[in-house]
């Protein structure tokens, strides 16, 4: 069995995502919490996570498998798995070629990592690779659980899920911003779309998805800052955040910008749009 994630969850980094946050977004009713960029092998921050807390699980959003051994991001995972089974996804990934001088053939890595994991004995259900194009997302589905997408939009979800098939974890990342203000959402999202537009591989697949050079220049157009980056009051946020879930995903991983200020504040407000709280746990 796949590890339960529920169907709405949060991605955050550290140290905005500490054990104070955790055990706030569990008691708000957020089925799983992803730990976003690149934790170290010995995962000791997932464990402290689930240390923390009691049901939630937490996911790793990602792994990078330049930078992390997979012998001893095995062992990490055997470690908690028996200190907390059932409640940790391992999501892996190659992360962007701009950030690794030793990036070259990433689907030859992704699969010689897979294998090592595998020999390892990390289980497949417990197990979500980053992916984003057709041939990536389709090794996530003959290898792991399923696929993490990240940076995408309704319309990627879909087009994920026929490549997918059903039966198969689709987990994507939904950046929002809790603001009924458009311009001034826009301008707390768009430094954070910004980062991501210079890089190849978040960029092509946008393009995949008919987004143009036009979209890309000055920080992103305001309609591709609009689908990354969904703002609005608290039930307008839900309902793009729903888009995905409608569009075949079945986990969406929240993450509310800006980074500074509330965080709290604006997953509560998405929690109650969404009625976790009153559901007691995620479903």
């Amino acid at each position: 069995m796949t590890v339960n994630l529920g169907s709405i969850g949060v991605w955050h980094v550290r140290p905005y995502l500490d054990t104070k946050l955790a055990v706030e977004l569990e008691e708000l009713g957020y089925g799983a919490l992803w730990l976003g960029g690149s934790p170290p092998a010995d995962l000791a921050a997932v464990e402290e996570l689930l240390d923390a807390t009691e049901r939630i699980a937490v996911a790793t959003g990602i792994v990078n498998m330049w930078q992390a051994d997979p012998v001893e991001v095995a062992r990490s995972y055997h470690r908690i798995e028996a200190k907390h089974p059932g409640r940790f996804l391992l999501g892996v990934g190659v992360g962007h070629r701009e950030a690794t001088q030793e990036y070259e053939k990433p689907y030859d890595k992704i699969v010689s990592y897979l294998d090592a994991l595998d020999a390892e004995g990390v289980p497949r259900h417990a197990l979500a690779l980053a992916a984003l194009g057709p041939k990536v997302l389709r090794l996530a589905a003959e290898r792991t659980a399923g696929a993490h997408p990240y940076l995408t939009t309704p319309e990627h979800t879909r087009r994920a899920r026929e490549i997918l098939g059903y039966g198969v974890l689709l987990a994507p990342e939904q950046k929002v911003v809790v603001d009924p203000d458009p311009e001034r959402a826009r301008a707390s999202a768009r430094p954070m779309v910004s980062h991501y537009l210079g890089l190849r591989n978040y960029v092509s697949n946008l393009r995949r998805l008919g987004w143009t050079d036009a979209d890309f220049a000055d920080g992103g157009s305001d309609a591709l800052v609009d689908q990354l980056a969904v703002h609005g009051d608290a039930a307008t946020v839900v309902r793009g955040v729903r888009a995905h879930l409608d569009a075949g995903a079945d986990h969406v991983c929240v993450q509310v910008l800006p980074h500074e200020g509330d965080l709290l504040a604006g997953y509560r407000a998405i929690a109650e749009a969404a009625g976790l709280i009153d559901k007691g746990v995620n479903g």
